[in-house]
Protein backbone atom coordinates (compact mmCIF):
# COMPACT_ATOMS: atom_id res chain seq x y z
CA UNK A 1 0.00 0.00 0.00
CA UNK A 2 2.81 2.76 0.90
CA UNK A 3 4.53 1.61 -2.52
CA UNK A 4 1.38 2.06 -4.52
CA UNK A 5 0.86 5.74 -3.11
CA UNK A 6 4.54 6.45 -3.25
CA UNK A 7 3.94 5.70 -6.64
CA UNK A 8 0.59 7.84 -7.44
CA UNK A 9 2.58 10.76 -6.45
CA UNK A 10 5.66 10.48 -8.34
CA UNK A 11 3.49 9.58 -11.45
CA UNK A 12 1.39 13.02 -10.72
CA UNK A 13 5.39 14.71 -10.95
CA UNK A 14 6.07 12.97 -13.86
CA UNK A 15 3.05 14.32 -15.68
CA UNK A 16 3.55 18.30 -14.35
CA UNK A 17 6.87 17.63 -16.05
CA UNK A 18 5.23 16.24 -19.34
CA UNK A 19 2.88 19.43 -19.12
CA UNK A 20 0.68 18.86 -16.49
CA UNK A 21 -0.34 17.20 -13.50
CA UNK A 22 -4.57 16.78 -12.53
CA UNK A 23 -5.86 18.00 -9.19
CA UNK A 24 -8.26 15.60 -6.88
CA UNK A 25 -11.26 16.39 -9.69
CA UNK A 26 -9.19 15.12 -12.35
CA UNK A 27 -8.57 18.94 -13.48
CA UNK A 28 -5.06 19.77 -15.51
CA UNK A 29 -2.76 21.10 -12.92
CA UNK A 30 -1.01 23.74 -14.81
CA UNK A 31 0.79 25.38 -11.24
CA UNK A 32 1.73 21.97 -10.37
CA UNK A 33 3.48 21.59 -13.52
CA UNK A 34 5.88 24.82 -12.89
CA UNK A 35 9.78 24.74 -12.03
CA UNK A 36 10.23 24.77 -8.28
CA UNK A 37 12.33 28.29 -9.14
CA UNK A 38 9.25 29.94 -10.35
CA UNK A 39 6.54 28.63 -7.68
CA UNK A 40 9.43 29.73 -5.04
CA UNK A 41 9.28 33.55 -7.41
CA UNK A 42 5.74 33.90 -7.05
CA UNK A 43 6.25 32.53 -3.00
CA UNK A 44 8.57 35.17 -2.14
CA UNK A 45 6.10 37.90 -3.65
CA UNK A 46 3.23 36.98 -0.96
CA UNK A 47 3.02 38.65 2.06
CA UNK A 48 5.03 36.90 4.64
CA UNK A 49 2.10 34.81 6.62
CA UNK A 50 0.59 33.99 2.85
CA UNK A 51 4.02 32.68 1.80
CA UNK A 52 4.63 30.54 4.66
CA UNK A 53 0.87 29.39 4.60
CA UNK A 54 1.71 27.77 1.37
CA UNK A 55 3.37 25.11 2.72
CA UNK A 56 -0.30 23.58 3.33
CA UNK A 57 -1.05 22.98 0.31
CA UNK A 58 0.58 19.61 -0.97
CA UNK A 59 3.62 17.64 -0.19
CA UNK A 60 5.28 19.36 -3.46
CA UNK A 61 4.49 22.72 -1.60
CA UNK A 62 5.57 21.62 1.68
CA UNK A 63 9.67 22.68 1.19
CA UNK A 64 9.10 25.41 -0.97
CA UNK A 65 8.99 28.27 0.80
CA UNK A 66 12.02 27.64 3.19
CA UNK A 67 13.78 27.46 0.05
CA UNK A 68 12.26 30.34 -2.08
CA UNK A 69 13.68 34.06 -1.65
CA UNK A 70 12.26 35.37 1.75
CA UNK A 71 10.01 37.52 1.80
CA UNK A 72 10.20 38.74 5.75
CA UNK A 73 7.88 41.50 7.27
CA UNK A 74 7.82 42.02 11.10
CA UNK A 75 4.44 43.29 10.46
CA UNK A 76 2.56 39.84 9.63
CA UNK A 77 -0.13 38.66 12.12
CA UNK A 78 -0.70 41.47 12.97
CA UNK A 79 -3.03 40.70 16.41
CA UNK A 80 0.31 38.81 18.06
CA UNK A 81 2.24 40.75 20.97
CA UNK A 82 5.38 42.08 20.30
CA UNK A 83 7.37 39.75 21.64
CA UNK A 84 5.69 36.93 19.96
CA UNK A 85 5.93 38.86 16.45
CA UNK A 86 10.22 39.22 17.44
CA UNK A 87 10.00 35.53 18.09
CA UNK A 88 8.83 34.64 14.97
CA UNK A 89 10.92 36.65 13.23
CA UNK A 90 13.74 34.77 14.85
CA UNK A 91 12.60 31.44 13.99
CA UNK A 92 12.08 32.02 10.68
CA UNK A 93 15.69 33.81 10.27
CA UNK A 94 17.25 30.26 11.74
CA UNK A 95 15.14 27.92 10.02
CA UNK A 96 15.48 29.67 6.01
CA UNK A 97 17.39 28.01 3.99
CA UNK A 98 16.76 29.99 0.72
CA UNK A 99 18.11 33.49 -0.45
CA UNK A 100 17.18 36.52 0.68
CA UNK A 101 15.32 38.77 -1.27
CA UNK A 102 13.07 41.32 1.17
CA UNK A 103 13.22 42.00 4.81
CA UNK A 104 11.61 44.63 6.24
CA UNK A 105 11.32 46.00 10.11
CA UNK A 106 9.26 48.02 11.52
CA UNK A 107 8.71 47.02 15.05
CA UNK A 108 10.36 48.93 18.28
CA UNK A 109 12.60 46.55 19.07
CA UNK A 110 16.30 46.18 21.24
CA UNK A 111 19.20 47.14 19.19
CA UNK A 112 20.87 44.00 20.25
CA UNK A 113 18.16 42.26 18.53
CA UNK A 114 17.83 44.39 15.29
CA UNK A 115 21.47 43.69 15.20
CA UNK A 116 21.63 40.16 15.50
CA UNK A 117 18.84 39.83 12.80
CA UNK A 118 20.91 41.63 10.61
CA UNK A 119 23.83 39.51 10.78
CA UNK A 120 21.56 36.41 10.65
CA UNK A 121 23.03 34.49 7.22
CA UNK A 122 19.73 34.07 6.17
CA UNK A 123 19.71 37.82 4.92
CA UNK A 124 23.41 37.41 3.42
CA UNK A 125 22.20 37.81 -0.19
CA UNK A 126 19.21 40.74 0.78
CA UNK A 127 18.18 42.83 -1.81
CA UNK A 128 15.35 44.84 -0.53
CA UNK A 129 15.66 46.57 3.13
CA UNK A 130 12.78 48.29 4.79
CA UNK A 131 13.79 49.93 7.91
CA UNK A 132 12.09 51.95 10.55
CA UNK A 133 11.98 53.58 14.12
CA UNK A 134 15.26 52.92 14.93
CA UNK A 135 16.82 55.42 16.86
CA UNK A 136 20.64 54.52 16.01
CA UNK A 137 20.74 52.43 13.20
CA UNK A 138 23.42 49.31 13.43
CA UNK A 139 26.26 49.40 11.22
CA UNK A 140 25.44 45.93 10.29
CA UNK A 141 23.29 47.44 8.02
CA UNK A 142 25.87 48.30 5.05
CA UNK A 143 27.25 44.59 5.34
CA UNK A 144 24.37 44.40 2.75
CA UNK A 145 25.88 46.73 0.15
CA UNK A 146 27.18 44.56 -2.56
CA UNK A 147 23.55 43.11 -2.90
CA UNK A 148 20.68 45.67 -2.08
CA UNK A 149 18.82 46.82 -4.81
CA UNK A 150 16.49 48.55 -2.93
CA UNK A 151 16.31 50.56 0.68
CA UNK A 152 13.86 52.56 2.35
CA UNK A 153 14.87 54.01 6.09
CA UNK A 154 12.30 55.79 8.25
CA UNK A 155 12.14 57.37 11.19
CA UNK A 156 16.11 56.86 11.84
CA UNK A 157 19.29 58.45 12.85
CA UNK A 158 22.23 57.28 10.78
CA UNK A 159 25.86 56.95 12.62
CA UNK A 160 28.11 59.65 11.81
CA UNK A 161 30.54 57.67 11.49
CA UNK A 162 29.82 56.42 7.90
CA UNK A 163 31.10 59.45 6.85
CA UNK A 164 34.63 58.30 7.44
CA UNK A 165 33.63 54.80 5.57
CA UNK A 166 34.17 53.99 2.24
CA UNK A 167 30.88 53.20 1.13
CA UNK A 168 29.58 51.53 -2.64
CA UNK A 169 26.19 50.11 -3.60
CA UNK A 170 27.19 48.93 -6.96
CA UNK A 171 23.49 47.84 -7.17
CA UNK A 172 21.35 50.01 -5.18
CA UNK A 173 18.43 51.74 -8.04
CA UNK A 174 16.24 53.60 -5.14
CA UNK A 175 16.65 54.95 -1.86
CA UNK A 176 14.39 56.44 0.40
CA UNK A 177 15.35 58.37 3.61
CA UNK A 178 12.31 60.01 5.09
CA UNK A 179 12.25 61.46 8.71
CA UNK A 180 16.01 60.93 9.22
CA UNK A 181 18.31 62.85 11.41
CA UNK A 182 22.00 62.69 9.54
CA UNK A 183 25.23 64.68 9.44
CA UNK A 184 25.94 66.83 6.21
CA UNK A 185 29.46 64.83 5.63
CA UNK A 186 27.46 61.39 6.48
CA UNK A 187 24.68 61.97 3.75
CA UNK A 188 27.36 62.85 1.19
CA UNK A 189 29.44 59.93 1.94
CA UNK A 190 26.34 57.93 1.76
CA UNK A 191 25.43 59.01 -1.56
CA UNK A 192 28.45 59.96 -3.31
CA UNK A 193 28.49 55.09 -2.58
CA UNK A 194 25.02 54.87 -4.63
CA UNK A 195 26.68 54.28 -8.04
CA UNK A 196 23.54 52.90 -9.71
CA UNK A 197 21.00 55.02 -8.14
CA UNK A 198 18.16 56.16 -10.36
CA UNK A 199 15.65 57.24 -7.67
CA UNK A 200 16.21 59.22 -4.89
CA UNK A 201 13.45 60.45 -2.29
CA UNK A 202 14.99 62.53 0.81
CA UNK A 203 12.89 63.86 4.09
CA UNK A 204 15.99 64.56 6.35
CA UNK A 205 16.96 67.19 9.41
CA UNK A 206 19.92 68.47 10.96
CA UNK A 207 21.88 69.52 7.60
CA UNK A 208 22.49 72.85 5.84
CA UNK A 209 22.88 71.59 2.50
CA UNK A 210 22.63 69.18 -0.29
CA UNK A 211 24.75 68.84 -3.34
CA UNK A 212 23.88 66.36 -6.08
CA UNK A 213 26.18 64.80 -8.29
CA UNK A 214 25.40 61.67 -9.65
CA UNK A 215 25.50 60.30 -13.46
CA UNK A 216 22.60 57.95 -12.82
CA UNK A 217 20.25 59.53 -10.93
CA UNK A 218 16.78 60.10 -12.62
CA UNK A 219 14.27 61.29 -10.05
CA UNK A 220 14.87 63.56 -7.01
CA UNK A 221 12.10 63.98 -4.24
CA UNK A 222 11.99 65.98 -1.90
CA UNK A 223 10.11 66.81 1.33
CA UNK A 224 11.08 69.80 3.48
CA UNK A 225 10.98 69.13 7.42
CA UNK A 226 10.79 72.65 9.12
CA UNK A 227 14.32 74.04 10.15
CA UNK A 228 15.52 77.48 11.20
CA UNK A 229 18.10 77.07 9.07
CA UNK A 230 18.06 77.97 5.06
CA UNK A 231 18.53 74.46 3.48
CA UNK A 232 20.93 74.85 0.36
CA UNK A 233 19.97 72.26 -2.47
CA UNK A 234 22.49 72.59 -4.97
CA UNK A 235 22.19 70.07 -8.36
CA UNK A 236 25.84 70.31 -9.25
CA UNK A 237 26.57 67.70 -12.16
CA UNK A 238 23.17 65.10 -12.78
CA UNK A 239 23.15 64.75 -16.65
CA UNK A 240 20.28 62.04 -15.78
CA UNK A 241 18.05 63.16 -14.03
CA UNK A 242 14.64 63.59 -15.33
CA UNK A 243 12.38 64.80 -12.60
CA UNK A 244 12.71 67.38 -9.71
CA UNK A 245 9.84 66.96 -7.71
CA UNK A 246 9.56 69.32 -4.51
CA UNK A 247 6.24 67.51 -2.63
CA UNK A 248 6.00 70.41 -0.10
CA UNK A 249 4.92 74.12 -0.24
CA UNK A 250 6.09 75.00 3.12
CA UNK A 251 9.55 76.04 1.62
CA UNK A 252 10.58 79.51 2.81
CA UNK A 253 13.67 78.34 4.25
CA UNK A 254 15.25 76.07 1.10
CA UNK A 255 17.02 77.58 -2.17
CA UNK A 256 17.34 75.26 -5.14
CA UNK A 257 20.00 75.66 -7.49
CA UNK A 258 20.10 73.89 -11.06
CA UNK A 259 23.39 74.11 -12.29
CA UNK A 260 23.78 70.54 -14.70
CA UNK A 261 20.72 68.48 -15.59
CA UNK A 262 20.31 68.79 -18.97
CA UNK A 263 17.52 65.95 -19.80
CA UNK A 264 15.01 67.57 -16.68
CA UNK A 265 11.72 67.67 -17.97
CA UNK A 266 9.48 67.06 -14.88
CA UNK A 267 9.38 70.19 -11.92
CA UNK A 268 6.89 70.30 -9.07
CA UNK A 269 5.34 71.85 -6.79
CA UNK A 270 7.05 75.38 -6.79
CA UNK A 271 4.67 78.16 -4.89
CA UNK A 272 5.11 81.30 -3.17
CA UNK A 273 6.56 79.94 -0.10
CA UNK A 274 9.71 78.62 -2.03
CA UNK A 275 12.57 81.06 -1.03
CA UNK A 276 14.58 80.56 -4.36
CA UNK A 277 14.98 78.38 -6.82
CA UNK A 278 17.87 78.74 -10.14
CA UNK A 279 18.07 77.67 -13.06
CA UNK A 280 21.57 78.77 -14.21
CA UNK A 281 21.26 82.56 -14.41
CA UNK A 282 17.61 82.69 -14.47
CA UNK A 283 16.63 83.49 -11.15
CA UNK A 284 13.14 83.01 -9.20
CA UNK A 285 12.09 84.65 -6.05
CA UNK A 286 8.68 83.63 -4.38
CA UNK A 287 7.96 82.79 -7.66
CA UNK A 288 8.62 86.26 -9.05
CA UNK A 289 11.34 86.04 -12.29
CA UNK A 290 14.34 88.44 -11.13
CA UNK A 291 16.19 87.15 -13.86
CA UNK A 292 14.73 85.50 -16.99
CA UNK A 293 17.97 84.85 -18.90
CA UNK A 294 18.42 80.96 -19.27
CA UNK A 295 15.85 79.00 -20.84
CA UNK A 296 15.41 75.33 -20.41
CA UNK A 297 14.47 73.89 -23.04
CA UNK A 298 13.78 70.21 -21.72
CA UNK A 299 11.05 70.99 -19.30
CA UNK A 300 7.66 69.40 -20.56
CA UNK A 301 5.69 69.05 -17.04
CA UNK A 302 5.22 71.62 -14.39
CA UNK A 303 2.78 71.77 -11.46
CA UNK A 304 2.83 75.60 -9.67
CA UNK A 305 1.20 76.02 -6.62
CA UNK A 306 -0.19 79.78 -6.66
CA UNK A 307 -2.02 82.64 -4.88
CA UNK A 308 -4.62 84.54 -6.75
CA UNK A 309 -3.58 82.33 -9.45
CA UNK A 310 -0.93 84.98 -9.96
CA UNK A 311 -0.60 85.32 -13.90
CA UNK A 312 2.29 87.17 -13.83
CA UNK A 313 4.34 84.90 -11.97
CA UNK A 314 3.03 81.52 -13.92
CA UNK A 315 3.58 83.51 -17.32
CA UNK A 316 7.31 83.79 -16.46
CA UNK A 317 7.93 80.24 -15.70
CA UNK A 318 6.38 79.78 -19.42
CA UNK A 319 8.92 82.15 -20.84
CA UNK A 320 11.67 80.13 -18.72
CA UNK A 321 10.70 76.81 -20.00
CA UNK A 322 9.19 77.28 -23.99
CA UNK A 323 8.93 73.88 -24.65
CA UNK A 324 6.72 72.91 -21.67
CA UNK A 325 4.35 70.06 -22.68
CA UNK A 326 1.73 69.87 -19.39
CA UNK A 327 0.86 72.18 -16.97
CA UNK A 328 -0.75 71.47 -13.50
CA UNK A 329 -2.13 74.37 -11.42
CA UNK A 330 -2.85 74.51 -7.89
CA UNK A 331 -4.89 77.58 -7.24
CA UNK A 332 -5.65 79.37 -3.80
CA UNK A 333 -8.51 81.87 -4.98
CA UNK A 334 -8.45 85.13 -2.46
CA UNK A 335 -10.65 88.36 -2.51
CA UNK A 336 -7.53 90.81 -3.16
CA UNK A 337 -6.31 88.84 -6.20
CA UNK A 338 -4.78 90.99 -9.31
CA UNK A 339 -6.88 90.72 -12.44
CA UNK A 340 -5.18 88.64 -15.13
CA UNK A 341 -3.24 90.46 -17.69
CA UNK A 342 -3.73 90.13 -21.75
CA UNK A 343 -1.46 88.19 -24.06
CA UNK A 344 0.74 90.70 -25.89
CA UNK A 345 1.24 89.35 -29.90
CA UNK A 346 4.08 91.33 -29.94
CA UNK A 347 5.92 89.40 -27.35
CA UNK A 348 4.63 85.69 -28.10
CA UNK A 349 4.96 82.87 -25.68
CA UNK A 350 6.56 80.19 -27.41
CA UNK A 351 5.14 77.41 -25.18
CA UNK A 352 1.23 79.03 -26.05
CA UNK A 353 2.36 79.02 -29.40
CA UNK A 354 4.00 75.78 -30.21
CA UNK A 355 4.16 73.07 -27.50
CA UNK A 356 1.50 72.89 -24.95
CA UNK A 357 -1.08 70.42 -24.84
CA UNK A 358 -2.74 70.18 -21.52
CA UNK A 359 -3.44 72.24 -18.42
CA UNK A 360 -5.00 71.39 -15.46
CA UNK A 361 -6.72 73.88 -13.08
CA UNK A 362 -7.81 73.04 -9.75
CA UNK A 363 -9.72 74.98 -7.23
CA UNK A 364 -11.40 76.72 -9.84
CA UNK A 365 -13.78 79.61 -8.29
CA UNK A 366 -15.32 80.95 -10.64
CA UNK A 367 -17.38 83.11 -8.58
CA UNK A 368 -13.83 85.38 -8.96
CA UNK A 369 -13.03 87.26 -11.89
CA UNK A 370 -9.70 86.73 -11.92
CA UNK A 371 -10.00 83.01 -11.62
CA UNK A 372 -11.91 83.27 -14.91
CA UNK A 373 -9.77 85.70 -16.77
CA UNK A 374 -6.86 83.19 -15.87
CA UNK A 375 -8.63 80.38 -17.10
CA UNK A 376 -9.75 82.10 -20.02
CA UNK A 377 -5.79 83.48 -20.52
CA UNK A 378 -4.91 79.53 -21.82
CA UNK A 379 -8.29 78.56 -23.86
CA UNK A 380 -7.46 81.83 -26.14
CA UNK A 381 -4.33 81.96 -26.59
CA UNK A 382 -2.78 78.36 -26.50
CA UNK A 383 -2.71 77.21 -30.19
CA UNK A 384 -1.66 73.49 -29.77
CA UNK A 385 -4.21 72.67 -26.61
CA UNK A 386 -5.48 69.68 -27.07
CA UNK A 387 -7.28 69.18 -23.06
CA UNK A 388 -7.81 71.42 -20.17
CA UNK A 389 -9.24 70.19 -16.90
CA UNK A 390 -10.94 72.61 -14.95
CA UNK A 391 -11.56 71.58 -11.05
CA UNK A 392 -15.03 73.47 -9.77
CA UNK A 393 -14.57 73.81 -5.93
CA UNK A 394 -18.46 73.00 -4.81
CA UNK A 395 -21.29 71.56 -6.16
CA UNK A 396 -22.75 73.52 -9.15
CA UNK A 397 -25.90 72.99 -11.55
CA UNK A 398 -26.18 72.89 -15.21
CA UNK A 399 -27.19 76.06 -15.40
CA UNK A 400 -24.24 77.84 -13.63
CA UNK A 401 -21.85 75.44 -15.22
CA UNK A 402 -23.53 76.61 -18.97
CA UNK A 403 -22.59 80.29 -18.14
CA UNK A 404 -18.99 79.28 -17.31
CA UNK A 405 -18.00 77.94 -20.63
CA UNK A 406 -19.84 81.18 -21.97
CA UNK A 407 -17.64 83.33 -19.21
CA UNK A 408 -14.63 81.25 -20.44
CA UNK A 409 -15.20 81.79 -24.31
CA UNK A 410 -14.91 78.50 -24.73
CA UNK A 411 -16.70 78.54 -28.19
CA UNK A 412 -13.74 81.04 -29.39
CA UNK A 413 -10.67 78.75 -28.35
CA UNK A 414 -7.33 79.16 -30.16
CA UNK A 415 -7.21 75.42 -30.70
CA UNK A 416 -10.13 74.41 -32.21
CA UNK A 417 -9.39 70.71 -30.99
CA UNK A 418 -9.17 71.31 -27.39
CA UNK A 419 -11.14 69.63 -24.94
CA UNK A 420 -12.23 72.02 -21.89
CA UNK A 421 -14.05 70.48 -19.40
CA UNK A 422 -15.25 71.41 -16.00
CA UNK A 423 -15.31 68.97 -13.24
CA UNK A 424 -17.21 68.97 -10.63
CA UNK A 425 -14.11 68.27 -7.09
CA UNK A 426 -15.12 66.61 -4.14
CA UNK A 427 -12.41 68.19 -1.54
CA UNK A 428 -10.05 71.07 -2.06
CA UNK A 429 -7.04 70.04 -3.94
CA UNK A 430 -3.84 69.67 -2.78
CA UNK A 431 -0.12 68.02 -3.47
CA UNK A 432 -0.18 65.79 -5.82
CA UNK A 433 0.41 61.91 -4.27
CA UNK A 434 2.69 59.74 -6.38
CA UNK A 435 4.73 56.92 -6.36
CA UNK A 436 8.08 58.79 -6.48
CA UNK A 437 9.76 55.52 -7.97
CA UNK A 438 7.66 55.31 -10.60
CA UNK A 439 9.75 55.85 -13.59
CA UNK A 440 7.57 54.07 -16.38
CA UNK A 441 5.01 57.23 -16.94
CA UNK A 442 6.27 60.00 -18.65
CA UNK A 443 3.70 61.88 -16.39
CA UNK A 444 3.90 61.37 -13.22
CA UNK A 445 0.96 62.94 -12.73
CA UNK A 446 -0.72 62.03 -15.21
CA UNK A 447 -3.56 59.93 -13.33
CA UNK A 448 -5.37 60.30 -10.01
CA UNK A 449 -2.32 62.18 -8.94
CA UNK A 450 -4.16 65.05 -6.63
CA UNK A 451 -6.44 64.80 -4.09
Amino acid sequence: MRYSKKRRFHQIDDEGRRGGSRDDRGNLDLINALPDDVLGSIISRLPTEDGARTQAISRRWLPLWRSAPLNLADNFIGSVSRSKRMALVSKILSEHRGPARRLSLKLLCPIEVIDGWLHSQALDSLEELDLANIRDMPLSVFRFAPTLRFARFSSCRLPNSISTLRLNFPCLKQLTLYGISVMEDALQNLLSGCTALESLELSISGIGAICISSQTLRSLAFYHALEPNILQLVIKDAPSLERLLPLDTEWSRVNIQVIRAPKLEVLSLLSEGLSKVQFGTTIFEKMIAISLTTKIHTMKVLVLDTIGPNLDAVVDFLKCFPCLVRLYVISHPTKDMNSARKYDRLDPIECLELHLKKVVLMNYDGSKRPSVEFAKFFVLNSKLLKEMEIEVLNNRNDKWMANQRKQLCVDKRASRDARIELKIGTKKSDLPKMDTHDLSMADPFESGAFC
